[in-house]
């Protein structure tokens, strides 16, 4: 990544100032829109066998999890296929770092989206001490060739970085406090990962500067607003993927069949009961 210029202002900085909130009405018309655009995005990848890898980091509270939700609600799960791995197993921390990652990488016809990746390295395990300084440094020098092989191999790569500021990341990780719904998104680890704001932010800088590179760039979403941020990334999520409406047959439903001797059966089904 390129040395920030005197004045310039970092990814945790907001120059254009804060917005006013997107209202849920005019979020819904919008990522309907966006929706429209990713099944047709969906069709034209399976027409064309085409490779697509989206890799999602921020902190915890950055909103990750409900933007793949956002990208990933209207198209097929055979399609779209979201992986977020578990905590590795003593074989895996035995084998070469990336290895457990690679065969989840698309084949033709396929998107998969990383709910946190090989990254990992470079932000959690390096700032929770998971991993030793040196492990980290060798692999920011690494993954940059990784990459290469990944793109050169005609996989579309696109990184995403969500950027949440303290205020909102707070406000986000308290709410999952007593809330019933969330209470599986606060982690023991979440909360000691929550007192180290800046290592955090010194190993994101670390991360930009070693694999920014032009064959596979990192962009940057501010999230502090969850549904722009959605409706951004999906807007340029499309304009990264080179696509054109699929052919498609004129689709008219057949004519059923007579019911003939067919009779309702008397069984005795369990039905589900009317509570609402």
């Amino acid at each position: 990544m390129k040395a920030k210029k005197k004045g310039e202002r970092g990814p945790g900085a907001d120059a254009a100032g804060p917005q006013e909130k997107l209202k849920r009405k005019a979020y819904d018309k919008a990522l309907a829109k966006l929706h429209v655009e990713l099944v047709t995005l969906q069709e034209w990848v399976k027409h064309k066998g085409l490779k697509v890898c989206i890799v999602f980091e921020g902190r915890d509270g950055a909103g990750k999890g409900g933007t793949i939700k956002a990208i990933t609600e209207r198209v097929s799960p055979r399609v779209f296929r979201v992986v977020a791995l578990p905590a590795p197993t003593e074989r895996e921390k035995s084998q070469m770092y990336a290895q457990r990652y690679l065969p989840y990488l698309p084949a033709a016809g396929e998107v998969v989206i990383f709910d946190r990746s090989w990254y990992n390295r470079a932000g959690v395990e390096r700032v929770m001490g998971f991993c030793s300084e040196e492990e980290a440094r060798k692999f920011l020098k690494m993954v940059p060739h990784v990459e290469r092989v990944i793109v050169e191999s005609g996989v579309i790569l696109l990184k995403y970085w969500l950027e949440v500021s303290e205020k909102e990341q707070t406000r986000r990780l308290e709410s999952r406090i007593d809330d019933g719904r969330k209470i599986w998104k606060l982690s023991p680890m979440d909360l000691k990962s929550y007192s180290r704001w800046y290592d955090y932010s010194r190993a994101r800088d670390e991360m930009f500067a070693a694999t920014d590179t032009d064959f596979a760039p990192w962009y940057v979403a501010r999230s502090d607003d969850k549904r722009r941020a959605r409706l951004n990334i999906i807007s340029h999520l499309l304009s990264q993927v080179p696509y054109k409406s699929a052919p498609r047959e004129k689709v008219k439903l057949p004519k059923r069949q007579k019911a003939g001797d067919y009779r309702d059966p008397k069984y005795p089904f369990k039905f589900v009961k009317a509570r609402y």
